[in-house]
């Protein structure tokens, strides 16, 4: 149902190169670039995560209550994904563990420029 996210950023290179790191063992490119608007994922066909410079040119801020969530394939993989986040640069926002028991098992990261994003297995 969903075609892309988009988040804005400060940096095109510096986020391209920062999600494109943090999702390439997903099998994640940069499927499309424009100059403003980026789109990483795995195929067009697919949900992806579109970084952009704001359309006003005024600068960029994170929403409060904004996330993006990528469903990560299990606990190990949701451990991963945020300790390679931070690695990249990411700062925490909430460190990985069970949520709701048997049913939400969760990490939380902002990128690099504020934007919260969450790393998630149901079950």
């Amino acid at each position: 149902m969903i075609g892309y996210v988009t988040v804005g950023v400060s940096d095109m290179d510096r986020a391209k190169n920062f999600y494109s790191e943090l999702l390439k063992d997903m099998g994640a490119t940069v499927t499309a670039d424009m100059d403003r608007i980026a789109f990483i994922g795995k195929s067009m066909a697919e949900p992806m995560i579109a970084v952009c410079l704001p359309y006003d040119e005024e600068p960029n801020h994170p929403g409060n209550g904004n996330m993006v969530a990528i469903t990560a394939g299990s606990k190990e993989a949701v451990d991963t994904l945020y300790a390679k986040a931070i690695e990249l640069g990411a700062t925490c926002d909430g460190e990985p563990g069970q949520r709701i028991p048997d049913v939400f098992y969760g990490a939380y990261v902002k990128d690099l420029d504020g934007n919260k994003l969450a790393f998630f297995v149901f079950g």
